[in-house]
């Protein structure tokens, strides 16, 4: 099978930190571009973070930068999202994908996991 399994969400106070995992089945994502996508109850689907395929290019949306981070774990066939400093606005469904575009950042991706909850809240 091909899967992309999001996993790591949850409740967290504002300030916290929580770090997600999209681990892959079925294909090795060292070699797709992957990023990271979030979702709020009534918004659009928005992009969040991506990392490339060949080496360690990243990209930040501008309401994540440096507060996020993303990283590839070859050992483990997973990307991580390490969020940091966490506020409200962050809440939101997120979901990983996977991407063979060979431009960075993707123009669009092959592979879309089921998302994971995350919830910043007092």
């Amino acid at each position: 099978q091909v899967l992309l399994v999001e996993s790591g969400g949850g409740l967290v106070q504002p300030g916290g930190s929580l770090r997600l995992s999209c681990a892959a089945s079925g294909f090795t994502l060292d070699d797709y571009a992957i990023g990271w996508f979030r979702q709020a109850p009534g918004k659009e689907r928005e992009g969040v973070s991506c990392i490339s395929s060949t080496d360690s290019s990243t990209f930040y949306e501008d309401f994540v930068q440096g507060r996020f981070t993303i990283s590839r774990d070859n050992a483990k066939n997973t990307v991580d999202l390490q969020m940091n400093s966490l506020k409200p606005d962050d809440t939101a469904v997120y979901y990983c994908a996977a991407s063979l575009s060979p431009v960075f950042p993707p123009y669009e991706y092959d592979y879309w996991g089921q998302g994971t909850q995350v919830t910043v809240s007092s």
